[in-house]
């Protein structure tokens, strides 16, 4: 009984044994950080925003001012005038959120732009983290800047020094 208890242990250990998981982390950021057409990227994206951002400023400022130009005028004005004037208000605030949109939303520019910088960049990044994975035997790599939440992560698991290597880029150098 003792033999077979002791075999039925040491068989289900074996076969546990086979199912034994690796597993590593990186940390995407720090891993972004030391990638020079990521910082210039973020950098090229951020000048567009702010170029786009200012233009889209100019525009609903200058709507304040026609409205308040409308405001004060009004009580001089005939109905055709204020009509009119109203009517390039509406016109001026719509192609005002117009010009927001198409630069600013889902689909806008910015988001193409920054689909197009960003991208190849991450597509570098995930070659390296398959290569990695599979010349170390690694089942599962998990991203600690994701909504993967990790409690605890050993530090000899972190793979994101080696990521930075096979990217030909020397860590604990941050991109300039």
């Amino acid at each position: 009984m003792k033999k077979v208890f002791l075999t039925l242990v040491f068989a289900l250990f074996i076969g546990f044994s086979g199912f034994a998981q690796r597993f590593a982390y990186i940390d995407s950021q720090y891993i972004l950080n030391h990638v020079p057409d990521y910082i210039s990227a973020q950098k090229e994206l951020k000048a567009l925003s702010d170029q786009w951002q200012k233009e889209s400023d100019a525009r609903f400022q200058e709507i304040d001012r026609m409205y308040k130009a409308y405001q004060a005028d009004q009580v001089l004005m005939t109905p055709d005038m204020k009509k009119r004037r109203e009517t390039d208000i509406v016109e001026k605030e719509k192609a005002a959120k117009d010009f927001q949109r198409s630069k600013f939303g889902p689909d806008g520019e910015l988001a193409q732009r920054s689909s197009a910088l960003i991208k190849p960049i991450q597509d570098r990044i995930a070659k390296a983290i398959q290569e990695l994975a599979e010349s170390d035997g690694i089942d599962m790599v998990f991203d600690k800047n994701s909504e993967v939440i990790m409690l605890y992560a050993n530090p000899r698991y972190d793979r994101s020094d080696d990521i930075i290597k096979r990217l030909g880029l020397k860590p604990g150098v941050l991109a300039k």
